[in-house]
């Protein structure tokens, strides 16, 4: 089985898990952007605990699902965005204002883009959640 885009499937499985009313998921591989994006979920209270397992294949990771998330998914294509420019995104992908986040990928690190606004950064779009 062949994957090409990691944290979309990653972002699916939580998801999915969450839809069904599951107490828990797994997401495998892992990578450090998908590590990072499940730890700002994890601080925003969208998701509960975490539990890292290491192996050959990128790792594992068990997620305890807190019931909080409305939808999550990955921006494709994954745009370029002008740290002027967020309002038009939110509008897209986020069902109100000042409700969800954007994560951004910016030369700072992976954070939400009410962190990027603030510390005056652009990036690039990777996903968002609600």
């Amino acid at each position: 089985m062949s994957m090409n885009d990691t944290l979309s499937t990653a972002l699916s499985n939580i998801y999915n898990a969450e839809k069904i009313g599951k107490q828990s998921c797994l997401v495998k591989p892992l990578s450090k952007t998908i590590k990072t994006i499940l730890e700002i979920m994890k601080t925003n209270n969208y998701i509960g605990e975490i539990a890292y397992t290491e192996n050959i294949k990128g790792g594992i990771a068990a997620i305890s699902l807190l019931g909080n998330l409305n939808r999550c998914g990955t921006v494709k294509p994954r745009y370029n965005v002008k740290r002027t420019d967020y309002e038009k995104f939110e509008k897209r992908y986020l069902p109100a204002k000042n409700f969800g986040f954007l994560i951004v990928s910016t030369s700072k690190g992976v954070m939400t883009h009410i962190d990027a606004k603030a510390n005056n950064l652009g990036g690039r779009l990777l996903a968002y959640f609600y």
